[in-house]
């Protein structure tokens, strides 16, 4: 069995309970505008590009099928992006890493021979492995298969989703999964739309029956200004929360910009307006604040 990846990391500890590995999928049915991780968008591999790393040796000139790239007057390369097809032969004899592949096809053992090395930081700190994306249940099958071999290790296992897949895949992994970190973008199905490109009503279903079926559940709502940091969102967030009293709880998200320095190496035109910006302390406190008073458990 083998999957896509972007990335794994070591040694997380925001994605989940305790130190964990956290397994990044490629390909997500949603396209956020304030995506942290725009390249996990397109399941396809994608190159990046640093020019400031670049030394000019021309390796990568040389070996591009498709004259992709070139040389600057100041001796650098310059990527064409409208001629290159993410072939991989420049990336491949970049020895500065100015030139690199984003996602990549791992088989389940690779991927857990990488997390198994920090089993012991796992035990001393109840943590494990998460997987996160894109979305990863984009991938049910290799999904599944990644937690049925955590689990095989006797493994503390977490699922960063969106909830946007067909139920049957929710359920036929509910057994392996300790926690659902579980996305909860916006409230009004129109503008939610608006802002990921699908509806929320396949999410707000399938979070449903999550909690029926007694799965444990973090409700994960990021907040971004001119977009869904509104009251009506922050009531309906105190709402759902409500509804469903055996949430493990809820976290609010803050907007930050770590996406927007990946736009250029990536090639990607930005989809949020330069003007929003991550809100400052007393406005977080003042969300935590409200829903704390209406009841919502907080974490």
């Amino acid at each position: 069995m083998t999957g896509r990846i972007f990335d794994i990391q070591r040694f997380c500890i925001d994605d989940g309970p305790g130190i964990r590995t956290t397994v990044f999928l490629k390909g997500c049915p949603l396209h956020c505008k304030w995506c942290h991780n725009p390249e996990s968008i397109s399941p396809a591999p994608h190159l990046s590009f640093l020019q400031e790393k670049c030394i000019g040796c021309d390796a990568c000139i040389d070996v591009c099928p498709k004259g992709a790239l070139a040389r600057t007057s100041s001796g650098k390369a310059i990527l064409g992006r409208q001629y290159c097809d993410a072939c991989g032969a420049c990336a491949g004899v970049c020895d500065t890493k100015a030139l690199e592949m984003v996602g990549r096809d791992a088989a389940v053992e690779e991927v857990m021979a990488v997390v198994l090395r920090d089993r012991e930081y796992y035990q001393a700190s109840t943590g494990g492995m998460t997987l996160s994306g894109g979305e990863p249940l984009y991938q049910p099958a290799f999904a599944k298969a990644l937690l049925v071999a955590a689990k095989a290790e006797g493994l503390h296992t977490v699922v960063e989703t969106s909830g946007f897949a067909e139920w049957a895949v929710l359920e036929s992994i509910l057994p392996l999964v300790d926690l659902f970190l579980y996305d909860y973008k916006e409230t009004d199905a129109h503008l939610h739309q608006a802002f990921t490109g699908q509806s929320n009503e396949l999410i707000l279903e399938n979070l449903r029956k999550l909690h029926a079926a007694g799965a444990r559940i973090l409700l994960r709502c990021p907040m971004i200004p001119e977009f869904n940091a509104r009251k009506e969102h922050l009531d309906g967030i105190a709402r759902t929360a409500a509804s469903l009293p055996r949430l493990a709880g809820v976290e609010l998200l803050p907007y930050h910009r770590l996406g927007r320095a990946k736009l250029q190496r990536l090639g990607f035109l930005a989809r949020m307006p330069e003007s929003v910006k991550p809100p400052d302390e007393h406005t977080v406190r003042g969300w935590n604040d409200y829903l704390t008073r209406q009841g919502v458990n907080l974490r």
